[in-house]
């Protein structure tokens, strides 16, 4: 399971015109906001980027300056993957820390969407008792074990919300090396890649 909420993608303009810095070329561009606020790519400046973005890292540092930000729920067995990708990403997290005695466990709080009968009944023994150690600590705070057998218990498949920080470079590596992933979080993510602006010309560099 994994949730993508609350997107923005910031800073096309001036990537773009970056782009036209090393040959001086900013007379061509062409681009614009539409009514709606939107920052278009005219003809000129989308021919100049994709051909930049096919041409290699090297040739496309402006989409380094491409900036996403989004908030993710998933699987923590999946931000341990996603951790990979630290250069040029930035996530603040829900603290299991601070956190995790506030809210009663249910089976929302964890990706069990590919989980067998026999592996749902496991699950349910370990959030009722989970819960319940829950429910101890939050009745003597003064007692740390319960929280203790909370914390080391607490399985990958719990899900955590972090606001995460990119760039479309972060974006052509995530998609080019987890799109036949095994794991269907990966599927959703890249999916959700495609339909970024200009994800065409600018991240399926490889298509």
């Amino acid at each position: 399971m994994i949730k993508i909420e609350r997107v923005s993608v910031m800073n096309l303009e001036n990537a773009v015109r970056g782009a036209r810095n090393p040959m001086n070329s900013w007379a061509k561009g062409d681009s614009f906001y539409d009514e709606n606020g939107s920052y278009v790519l005219g003809p000129n400046d989308i021919d100049l980027a994709a051909r930049l973005a096919h041409a290699g890292p090297d040739h496309r540092k402006f989409v380094r300056q491409i900036f996403v930000s989004i908030d993710i729920t998933a699987p923590l067995y999946w931000w341990k993957e996603f951790d990979t990708y630290k250069v040029g990403t930035v996530a603040n997290s829900c603290s299991t820390m601070h956190k995790i005695h506030t809210k009663e466990f249910t089976r929302d709080d964890f990706s069990c969407d590919r989980l067998d009968e026999g592996g749902l009944k496991a699950l349910d023994s370990l959030i009722a008792y989970l819960e319940a150690e829950r429910q101890a600590f939050c009745a003597d705070k003064t007692n740390r074990q319960p929280w203790h057998n909370i914390i080391q218990l607490l399985p990958s498949s719990y899900n955590q919300m972090r606001t995460v920080t990119l760039n479309y470079e972060c974006l052509i590596n995530m998609y080019y090396a987890r799109k036949s992933h095994k794991l269907a979080e990966w599927h959703t993510l890249c999916d959700w890649i495609k339909t970024l602006p200009y994800a065409n010309e600018l991240i399926l560099v490889k298509e």
